[in-house]
């Protein structure tokens, strides 16, 4: 298991945490890695260009003359697409360009990118993002004490109210959490910066590492209590006087 050194904001080392092998030291597969970025930016188009159709111009319907005799063309429309200001033939309509990319193939493309950053020596972990202060100056020198002045991808659990105020005006600073990490961000990003609870929960997760407490058997439900039983119905009036009238007749 890759051991990877845990250093502080102010780029001190304070400890160490070993990762997860499958996670952190997997074999870089470049065509996951393709697909997962291709992937990922065609979910990001808008897909909202449109041309105007023949039938969709501003335009008389009327025959712009008639059919023979004149020398010229037959035209039927001035809204034909051989026409200026006609309708456009084949042109670009609405759509929607995302599309499903399997489960395994997105993991598997973001263990190829951490662990790309990882043997590229461009993955620090750092103890914790506690600051003192959410001013942005500040914290862009605890990011250069830490090797990230060209942009850094950051990942943390729950990352604190001062953090998420001091680095979202910061040019090529991107703050994630550990669930929404996505290997388009890892490989935009120049250096990652991933806490150190952040980089146990990913090596646990992305490893099948991660145990669920199994589910409770629901508590038997107490038996019912017995139904009554049921009390006989009485005759109603008319059966009564039925039944005499019946046994009148065979006396």
């Amino acid at each position: 298991m890759p051991v990877v050194d845990v250093v502080n904001l102010e780029g001190k080392r304070v400890g160490q945490v070993e990762l997860a092998d499958a996670v952190f030291a997997a074999r870089v597969n470049p065509h996951l890695l393709y697909e997962a970025v291709r992937w990922h930016l065609a979910s990001l188009r808008a897909g909202t260009h449109n041309t105007k159709r023949r039938g969709e111009v501003a335009g008389s319907g009327r025959k712009p003359w008639r059919q023979k005799g004149t020398g010229r063309a037959r035209v039927g429309s001035i809204r034909s697409p051989l026409w200026y200001k006609g309708g456009t033939t084949h042109g670009p309509r609405p759509r929607k360009y995302d599309y499903a990319l399997p489960r395994k193939m997105r993991l598997g493309a973001l263990r190829s990118a951490l662990s790309a950053k990882l043997a590229g020596e461009k993955l620090t972990v750092v103890e914790g993002f506690e600051l003192e202060s959410h001013k942005t100056k500040p914290f862009r020198a605890s990011l250069n004490k830490l090797g990230a002045e060209a942009g850094a991808l950051l990942v943390d659990n729950a990352a604190p109210r001062n953090l998420e105020l001091a680095s979202r005006n910061l040019e090529g600073v991107k703050l994630v959490g550990a669930g929404q990490l996505e290997t388009y961000d890892v490989l935009r990003h120049d250096r990652l910066v991933v806490s150190k609870d952040a980089a146990l929960r990913l090596s646990a997760s992305l490893a099948g590492l991660s145990v669920k407490a199994a589910p409770q058997a629901a508590p038997a439900a107490e038996a019912a209590p017995a139904k009554k039983a049921a009390k006989p119905r009485a005759p109603r009036k008319g059966a009564a006087t039925k039944s005499k009238s019946k046994s009148k007749k065979k006396d």
